[in-house]
Parts: structure tokens; C-alpha cells; sequence
């Protein structure tokens, strides 16, 4: 009886030694040497791809922000996640009549600055689309008066 208590303390020493190991290697080592290796490679992809406006940082490329004003393009509003930091453009050219109104800048300016910020597909796939976060910063530099509180 005696041995086979010392038996199963073998064991399971054992597999608790294993077990605090596998522990500090997958949830301490592995990913602080991931985060070293993403942030000397990827540093502003590791951060989060933050975007700076006048020095400050006012979002991330990757995360869709929040415009409600008439002012700004809108993210998406559909079933979707709430996430996608873009747009198609077909989106964008929507939203141009409702922005032109508000803000009094051309409906040609606008088009304009959709088409220079309107990023590519893989070849023939996909849509085009923008970032929302970025067309707004276009935006808020065109020194109308209806950005003025913003800059």
C-alpha cells in the first residue's frame, strides 16, 4: 500500500512539474518573445496602427471610429461587426451629397478627395474601398469652417 502511494506522488509530481512548465513557456516565454519580435519588425502594426494627427494619436487604422456628425463619412451600419475601420468607395460617393450639404464644400472636392484616398484589390478581386478614419483627417485639413473645432 505504502509503495503505491509513493507511486502515484512519482506520477503526479511529475505531471504538475510538467504542467508548470508548459505553463510559464506557453503563457510567459512564448508570447513576450513574439511581442519582442513583432515590435523590433512591426512596430506600428504591434501598437496597434495607430494614426497621429497634429502629434496626437486619434485612432487606429484597424478599428473602426465613431462619426455621427452630417460632416464626416460614416462607417458602416449594416449587420456587419462594427469594426471595419472601411468603406467601398460606392459607400463613400453615398455619403458625398449628405457631407456636400453640411459643409458646403463641392460635390466634385469630395469626389476628389474619395478618389485619391480609395485603396485597391488583390488585381481584379474585391471593391475598392477607403479607410474612414483617414478620408475624415482629409477632411478636417481642407480648412472649411465646419472642421474649424477640430483642428
Amino acid at each position: 500500500m505504502l509503495n503505491i502511494k509513493r507511486e502515484i506522488r512519482k506520477n503526479n509530481g511529475a505531471a504538475i512539474r510538467m504542467a508548470l512548465i508548459s505553463l510559464v513557456l506557453c503563457g510567459l516565454v512564448f508570447p513576450l518573445v513574439i511581442t519582442g519580435f513583432a515590435q523590433v519588425i512591426f512596430p506600428s502594426q504591434a501598437n496597434g496602427s495607430p494614426v497621429q494627427f497634429h502629434g496626437k494619436t486619434v485612432g487606429s487604422s484597424l478599428i473602426a471610429q465613431n462619426f455621427s456628425l452630417p460632416i464626416f463619412f460614416h462607417p458602416r451600419n449594416d449587420s456587419a461587426s462594427g469594426v471595419d475601420p472601411d468603406i467601398t468607395a460606392q459607400d463613400a460617393y453615398s455619403q458625398i451629397p449628405r457631407i456636400s450639404s453640411a459643409t458646403g464644400i463641392s460635390v466634385d472636392s469630395l469626389q476628389q478627395i474619395v478618389k485619391q484616398n480609395e485603396e485597391g484589390t488583390f488585381w481584379i478581386f474585391g471593391t475598392p474601398y477607403v479607410n474612414v478614419l483617414r478620408i475624415n483627417l482629409v477632411l478636417i485639413q481642407t480648412n472649411n469652417s465646419a472642421y474649424s473645432r477640430f483642428q
